[in-house]
C-alpha cells in the first residue's frame, strides 16, 4: 500500500484549540473523513469529503479503496489515543502506512478550566459503554472523569458512584460543550448531581 492514512486528532471542538501541525494535514489533504461538524468546520470547497456514521464496515471499505489511488485524512474528536476510530484503523492498515497527529483531549480542558492537575486521574469514557464498577470504588483522595452520554448521564454515574462509596459531599464538575461559545462548568456536589439534567454528554469530574 503505497498511500498514507493519517488520523488527526482535532481537539474538544473549537478551531482554536486544533494543533497547527493537525490543521496543516487537514488543510493539505485531497480526502476528508469526520463525522458532521468536522466536516463542516474544515472541509474547504475543493476536498472530497466522507461523513462517519454508524457504519464502520463501510468506513473501513472506502478507505482501504482510496487507499490504492490517494493519501486519506480521518479527523477524530480530541485525541486519537483516546477511543477514536484509531483501535479499528490500525488492524487493518500496515503501520508503514499510518500515521497519528495528536490533539488536546477535552480531559485536558476539563481539567485546566477547573484547575487540578489530572496526573493521577482515572480516565473513563462510558460514551456508549458501562463502566468495569470496581474501578470506581471510593478511596480517599481518588480523582476519576468520564466522558458521558445520554444513557450514561451525570445522574446515573452518580448513582454508581454513591453505591460504591463515594460520600454525598463529593466535588463534582460537569463540563459541557468545551472550547465553544456556550460553554457551561457546573461546580456541585455528588448529592445534587443525583437529580441533575441538561449534561448529558460532557466530561464528569469527581473528586471528594
Amino acid at each position: 500500500m503505497e498511500h498514507q492514512l493519517t488520523i488527526v486528532g482535532i481537539g474538544p471542538g473549537s478551531p482554536e484549540y486544533i494543533l497547527p501541525a493537525a490543521l496543516k494535514v487537514i488543510e493539505e489533504a485531497s480526502l476528508l473523513i469526520g463525522g458532521g461538524r468536522a466536516i463542516k468546520t474544515y472541509a474547504k470547497p475543493h476536498q472530497q469529503v466522507y461523513k462517519v456514521d454508524s457504519d464502520i464496515a463501510g468506513l473501513l471499505n472506502f478507505v482501504k479503496l482510496q487507499l490504492q489511488d490517494q493519501d486519506v485524512v480521518v479527523m477524530v474528536s480530541g485525541d486519537p489515543g483516546y477511543y477514536s476510530l484509531l483501535e479499528t484503523l490500525r488492524y487493518e492498515i500496515p503501520t508503514e502506512s499510518l500515521r497519528v497527529i495528536p490533539g488536546i483531549s477535552s480531559f485536558q480542558v476539563a481539567f485546566s478550566r477547573i484547575g487540578i492537575p489530572w496526573q493521577n486521574a482515572r480516565l473513563i469514557s462510558v460514551h456508549g459503554r458501562a463502566p468495569d464498577l470496581s474501578a470506581i470504588e471510593y478511596e480517599t483522595g481518588r480523582v476519576l472523569s468520564f466522558l458521558t452520554d445520554g444513557k450514561n448521564h451525570p445522574a446515573q454515574i452518580a448513582g454508581w458512584l454513591q453505591q460504591r462509596g463515594w460520600p454525598l459531599r463529593t466535588s463534582v464538575w460537569l463540563c459541557r460543550n468545551l472550547s465553544y461559545t456556550d460553554e457551561t462548568i457546573l461546580t456541585t456536589t455528588l448529592e445534587e448531581t443525583l437529580k441533575v439534567s441538561g449534561f448529558d454528554s460532557c466530561v464528569m469530574v469527581v473528586m471528594e
